[in-house]
């Protein structure tokens, strides 16, 4: 497991898609959001990914049915890559 996917365990949700999100840092793992990389059964670099609770990562996945616009969703998923690859810049995680 890679230090990036090691360090959702805990985290607060970085997806926030809002009604669903369930807000508990206990189901929070990294999501790894669709990219050019996707593809079936393989799924996009750990860094092209975001701290997101089970809720969250069911809306991004598509387990989860919601009346939300797609880009509603799409931007709630580059609000959280921002913010979980800032978190990783702080902690030297990711660095340029």
């Amino acid at each position: 497991m890679s230090k990036l996917r090691k360090s959702a365990k805990g985290r607060d949700c970085q997806l926030m898609i809002h009604p669903y999100c369930n807000q508990n840092p206990e189901t929070v793992v990294l999501c790894h959001l669709p990219s050019a990389d996707k593809g079936w059964a393989i799924k996009s670099p750990d860094f092209f990914a975001s701290f997101g609770c089970s809720s969250c990562h069911d809306v991004i996945d598509g387990r989860m049915k919601t009346d939300l616009p797609q880009l509603e969703i799409e931007r709630c998923m580059m609000r959280g890559l921002f913010r979980t690859q800032k978190i990783w810049f702080e902690e030297g995680l990711l660095s340029e």
